[in-house]
């Protein structure tokens, strides 16, 4: 199968906020994911809320990676340096294969714009049942950041030289 393709092909996307103190009202940084997903023209399929508990986010995220309908999963929150920040002791475990280059390179984007106050961030990234899962801070300007600057551009399937349009489930 070729790696890029001369249309648009949109995919389904399952967004989860982790927040002990965030509900639905407030979520600013799902709701702009959920609003950027659908701009590009993908499909949110799925949105939810759980608080800042690994076996809680893992549960959620095992879900969606059975759910033949999920192909994407984008989290938000969790990623820190407190001991409340539980996403990546959550999701390494479910992970097939890391997808290293995601946490380096929102990394190397964050530096720009927040200094090295990034090094406590644990963005991360991987594959599990051919669903690609982003785990990114849960600010909004963070979202902005690995949205705009990573997560669309690869998720478009007329991304050369390559994207992961082939590697997810059909």
């Amino acid at each position: 199968m070729s790696q890029v393709s001369s249309e648009f092909i949109p995919v389904h996307i399952a967004i989860l906020t982790v927040s002990s103190r965030r509900g639905e009202e407030d979520d600013t940084s799902g709701h702009y994911l959920r609003e950027a997903a659908t701009e590009a023209g993908h499909h949110v399929v799925a949105k939810a809320i759980v608080k800042e508990n690994r076996y809680a986010i893992r549960a959620q995220v095992s879900q969606w990676i059975a759910d033949d309908e999920v192909q994407v999963v984008l989290i938000n929150g969790g990623t820190g340096f407190t001991e409340g920040d539980q996403t990546p002791e959550a999701l390494l475990p479910l992970f097939d294969r890391e997808i290293e280059g995601f946490g380096e390179v929102f990394r190397m984007l964050s530096f720009e714009e927040i200094g090295t106050s990034t090094l406590q961030s644990r963005a991360l990234a991987g594959m599990a049942n051919k669903t690609l899962i982003f785990a990114m801070p849960g600010s909004t300007k963070a979202c902005h950041t690995a949205w705009d600057n990573i997560i669309a551009p690869q998720l478009d399937a007329r991304v050369r030289p390559c994207n992961f349009h082939p590697h997810l489930k059909k």
